[in-house]
């Protein structure tokens, strides 16, 4: 759609700017949300990865003056959040908000808009980025790739595990009970690709469903805290939002929970981030599960990424060569020579031993363990030697991210 003299601004959007930022949030999701919910996206999905904190995030937006003043036209908002990447504790930024008037697309604003957001979080020491994607093709055409899942299951209720004794108690608790989040700090520590909630993550959390949600604590025999599950019982239904436990007590206990109630439900319907069925645990496997690719993640900076990375400890060593593809981040269209050696690694000047050559998203779903190196070579997305491919995978962990928040 062709725009005639038409002026594009870019700039940081404000508490003044509230109310565009609304509308234009209101209007882009009318206009999606019968598409999204013909793809298989649920009513309640559509909703809960939108609506951010306008002052808590950093939101840019894109100016027309065509009709005279300043118009937003377009936004992209980041939330600061911290992350577990194999261990290590990145600062990462989580895209959402990210939207346009039908009427300005086709004018690469969305583009720049990302760009400029990008680069801003690579000034603010944010190598990762990750989002809930309304489109793949088009974020995997900027450079994103998906690093998750989302699998779901129904089971009857004759299904549920029974005849589970464990030694320890289940408390039900307020959605803010301390514990609650404490327990989900402890998680995200030990768990890779978890996000450390911040007090805007809880809210986003809860926004939609605290008054109808229930949170049951699973506590060992000595009182201490190993797992919860949040969840919603409807229409003889229990729906499980999210269930995480520190050890195979506490999610055994849970699910000794569970069966507490089978006398109100017919069946359970439940989410599960692990990327592992959970049919092969019960004792009638003849169960219903889907799965279907959550979150995307995005490398922004490798040589700020590659000195926090871990990787596997009882490895071989190995010094890489890793020729980037990045059409968007001119700074990752290079090639970055990387020295992996007891469990970590750095940017050298070695001279490598092996060579490779992928764009910026391999490169992020690889580190990332969703996919490892032999199967992206196998799939063509990687360029080099079946024996430099094996090597890597010697060197590098294989665990797929968990990713269970939605901003």
């Amino acid at each position: 759609m062709s725009r005639k003299n038409t002026n594009f601004k870019i700039r940081v959007l404000t508490k003044d700017d509230a109310e565009e930022y609304n509308a234009l949030l209101r209007y882009a999701f009318q206009v999606t949300e019968a598409e999204l919910a013909e793809t298989g996206w649920k009513d309640d999905e559509i909703k809960q990865s939108k609506f951010p904190v306008l002052e808590r995030a950093d939101v840019l937006g894109c100016f027309s003056d065509e009709c005279g003043r300043d118009e937003l036209v377009a936004q992209f908002a980041v939330y600061p959040l911290d992350m577990n990447i194999y261990g290590a504790r990145y600062e990462v930024g989580f895209v959402t908000s990210v939207c346009t008037y039908p009427e300005y697309t086709g004018h690469g604003i969305m583009k720049k808009l990302m760009k400029k957001s990008l680069t801003r979080m690579r000034d603010s020491n944010k190598s990762f980025a990750l989002l809930y994607p309304y489109s793949i093709p088009l974020y995997r055409g900027l450079g994103w790739e998906i690093i998750s899942n989302k699998m779901t299951y129904v089971i009857k209720d004759t299904q549920i595990p029974q005849k589970l004794r464990e030694p320890g108690y289940v408390r039900r608790v307020m959605w803010d009970d301390r514990q609650f989040m404490e327990l989900h700090s402890k998680f995200a520590k030990m768990t890779h690709g978890c996000l450390y909630r911040n007090n805007l993550a809880w809210e986003e959390y809860f926004r939609w469903d605290e008054d109808d949600t229930m949170v049951a604590i699973y506590y060992s025999a000595d009182d201490e805290p190993c797992g919860y599950m949040v969840y919603l019982i409807s229409s003889d239904v229990m729906h499980i939002k999210e269930m995480i436990y520190l050890n195979r007590e506490a999610q055994l206990g849970l699910w000794e929970y569970i069966h507490a109630h089978d006398s109100m439900i017919d069946e359970v319907r439940g989410n599960n981030y692990y990327s592992e069925p959970i049919a092969f645990e019960l004792d009638d496997s003849d169960i219903k599960e889907t799965i279907r690719p959550y979150a995307m993640g995005r490398i922004i900076d490798v040589a700020q990424f590659i000195p926090q990375y871990n990787c596997d400890p009882d490895g071989p060593s190995g010094c890489f060569s890793f020729e980037i593809e990045d059409e968007l981040l001119p700074w990752n269209n290079d090639t970055f020579i990387v020295d992996f050696s007891d469990g970590h690694c750095c940017i050298s000047d070695k001279k490598p031993q092996y060579n490779l050559k992928m764009s910026i998203g391999t490169l992020t779903t690889l580190l990332l363990g969703y996919k490892s190196a032999e199967k992206l070579l196998h799939m063509g997305k990687i360029q080099a030697t079946d024996d430099a491919v094996g090597k890597l995978d010697d060197i590098l962990f294989h665990e797929i991210p968990y990713v269970s928040d939605y901003i």
